[in-house]
């Protein structure tokens, strides 16, 4: 049977409500599961968030069998369906080979207790030469997305021009951002953020109550530093965990090219036994609460970060280079930004050592702006934390980001297994009933 299928012999309108007989969003009543020639095509969003891409998909529509939902995931980003394949380009998808542009965010819209809506993100790493998939971690930068996906769609809506505001509930971290996008004369306000070319539309995130996003401490081995594999590093769990360490301590100069460090094989492999015995110390733990054997953290697309860092040449307050922790990135993360920005504000730390003219914190809680110069030019990343009889205590971190929807649209998954066609025409065979009768 045809789900919301497009025949060319019918007319325009006529495609259009057959598409609208299973759809999740009011505002795209196009965008359904449908099947076109035995083909079943899945609808997305492709969008830009900050100096990320990837993809938005509904939560509702996707499998609920976490298998089919990662195979699902593999056909539309077009990584192996088994194993490894080494230099694969993901012609076959969207994904876009480095892991800056292989992440794709399932969404829902729920009521919050205070009636409000909220939206609820899951992040799904990929990896282009492998079919495994990573959930430990959140995205800031691609969360910059979220909510004018939410607007497009139609899950939400906004009354005129001012503040539109929505909560972001990251089901990876347990972290709730909040987000603003302000409009004037109908339409979102720009920003420029380094490693975009242009102004593109702007919001700002907030992240509320950050620390130990995976871990549940600021510092998660109760040291602000430690020394393994004869360097020194801290390691900080702030929105994301990371592992900090002086450039300098690894042979390098921290304004070098990016490039360079992912060219340099003794850096990436001394780099790789520093992160793993970290993420160990650092107690790290699958997404079903197992720990991270020494080989999963090895191997992980995700956590912990790894930054080394060095004194800033130009109007930052700190130099970064940043790790994800496979490949060096040609930016900085936001959220291993807010974990940087908030280590250089707890005494001890490599990154407190390092970083220049930050202001210091007193008793009461006040915010903070720290500037990251990074390959792509300065992040800033403000901190709303205060110096506690407890230590440090970080109750905010915010940043600015653009964002795009690159196009809405359907993707046909010719190789989907039997499970997986049947699994999704039955739920748009579902969403069309239950709206049928509604």
């Amino acid at each position: 049977m045809n789900i919301a299928a497009k025949p060319a012999s019918k007319p325009a309108s006529a495609m259009h409500d057959l598409g609208r007989r299973a759809a999740a969003f009011p505002g795209l009543p196009g965008m359904a599961i449908r099947e076109w020639h035995g083909v079943v095509e899945f609808p997305v969003h492709h969008v830009r968030g900050g100096t990320s891409t990837g993809l938005v998909l509904s939560d509702k529509l996707a499998p609920a069998d976490p298998a089919l939902r990662e195979e699902l995931l593999r056909h539309l980003m077009g990584v192996p369906l088994t194993g490894t394949r080494a230099g694969n380009k993901q012609l076959t998808g969207l994904g876009r080979v480095v892991p800056t542009g292989n992440k794709v965010f399932f969404a829902e819209i729920e009521t919050g207790s205070d009636g409000k809506p909220v939206l609820v993100s899951t992040l799904a790493q990929l990896a282009a030469d492998k079919s495994a998939i990573d959930w430990s971690v959140n995205c800031g930068n691609m969360s910059a997305a979220l909510p004018f996906w939410a607007l497009d769609t139609g899950l939400v809506e906004r009354s005129g021009d001012g503040d539109f505001t929505l909560d972001i509930r990251n089901t990876n971290t347990g972290v709730t951002a909040a987000s603003r996008i302000s409009f004037k004369h109908g339409l979102a306000e720009n920003a420029v953020i380094p490693g975009v070319d242009g102004a593109w539309p702007g919001v700002d995130l907030f992240l509320n109550q950050p620390v130990g996003s995976k871990t549940g401490k600021l510092l998660p081995t109760g040291n602000a530093v430690d020394r393994i594999e004869g360097v020194e590093v801290s390691c900080v769990d702030v929105a994301v965990p990371m592992v900090i360490a002086r450039a300098s301590d690894f042979g390098r100069d921290v304004h070098d090219r990016i490039e360079t460090f992912d060219a340099d094989k003794p850096l990436m492999e001394k780099l790789r036994a520093v992160w793993t015995q970290a993420g160990l110390r650092m107690g790290l733990k699958k997404r079903n609460g197992e720990p991270m054997t020494a080989d999963e953290i090895a191997n992980s697309e995700t956590i912990p970060k790894v930054c080394l860092v060095g004194a800033p040449n130009g109007d930052g307050n700190i130099t970064g280079r940043y790790f994800t922790p496979q490949a060096g990135h040609r930016s900085m993360a936001v959220s291993g930004g807010c974990c940087l920005a908030a280590a250089t504000l707890v005494p001890g730390t490599v990154a407190f050592d390092v970083a220049r003219s930050v202001a210091r914190l007193g008793a009461a809680f006040s915010e903070v702006k720290v500037g990251i110069e990074n390959p792509a030019g300065v992040l800033d990343a403000v901190i709303e934390a205060r110096l506690g009889g407890v230590g440090v205590e970080i109750a905010k971190a915010a940043y600015k980001r653009s964002a795009q929807i690159l196009l809405s649209g359907h993707v046909p998954l010719y190789h989907a297994s039997a499970s997986l066609r049947a699994t999704l025409i039955g739920q748009a065979q579902a969403l069309a009933q239950t709206q049928a009768t509604a």
